[in-house]
């Protein structure tokens, strides 16, 4: 039988070892993938990308590699109104392995930031000036719930990774936000350009079934991309 001075002594070590344990499971997965594909070579002399970037030397690096400018508003002279501002790793060398990226919106009045995702990163999305009507759509196992909210300067929202998400300025006014990004390089599909515009272009009887619309109809929205 135990000593009773000595069981908890015991126990606690019992479950230090088995939080190292769990913990050691939770990093015991492939890393997340950092662009949209890695394509494996067996002679690396041949390899242009990792999973990532290439580190530079530590001994040259500057402050200026962790150091980008995003005060100049984007043109948002476009169908649609708006202009992102990326600062992921390609913009910004410092991010690489930081998991982190950032954006900047810029929406003129009644600009769309058009329905869109970002495979590899949630996105935490704040106001900065005007308001902005806001949203994202659940999976389908989920029932493609629509889940939206009136934003204004102050305001923030979460859009869960991988989800089908937009921002519409509502005002009469331009509109500026900002969206932090899990990912040192999340992606953006913007979904009518994926669809209607790909290269080569999807096949017209793929989607005038999908969308159930005249083949006319498809091939009007192509042109527009």
């Amino acid at each position: 039988m135990m000593n009773s001075k000595v069981a908890p002594k015991y126990y606690t070590l019992v479950a230090v070892a088995l939080f190292a344990f769990a913990c050691s499971l939770t990093y015991a997965y492939d890393p997340s993938p950092l662009q949209d594909f890695c394509v494996a070579i067996d002679n690396p002399a041949s390899a242009v990308f990792v999973n990532g970037k290439f580190c530079k030397d530590p001994k040259l690096v500057t402050a200026n590699d962790f150091f980008r400018s995003v005060n100049i508003p984007g043109n948002t002279s476009n169908k649609v109104g708006s202009n992102v501002t990326a600062v992921t790793v390609e913009q910004l060398p410092g991010l690489n392995t930081l998991g982190i990226s950032l954006a900047r919106i810029d929406f003129a009045p009644r600009g769309l930031n058009p329905p869109h995702t970002h495979p590899r990163g949630t996105e935490f999305l704040v106001v900065i000036e005007g308001t902005l009507h806001v949203g994202f759509v659940t999976s389908n196992a989920d029932g493609n719930r629509l889940f939206t909210k009136v934003l204004n300067k102050g305001d923030v929202f979460v859009f869960p990774i991988g989800l089908v998400h937009f921002q519409l300025n509502v005002g009469n006014t331009k509109a500026i936000a900002f969206a932090g990004l899990s990912s040192q390089n999340p992606g953006v599909i913007t979904i009518a350009n994926a669809v209607f515009g790909s290269n080569p272009p999807i096949n017209q009887d793929v989607l005038t079934k999908a969308f159930q619309v005249d083949k006319n109809v498809v091939n009007y929205l192509q042109q527009q991309f």
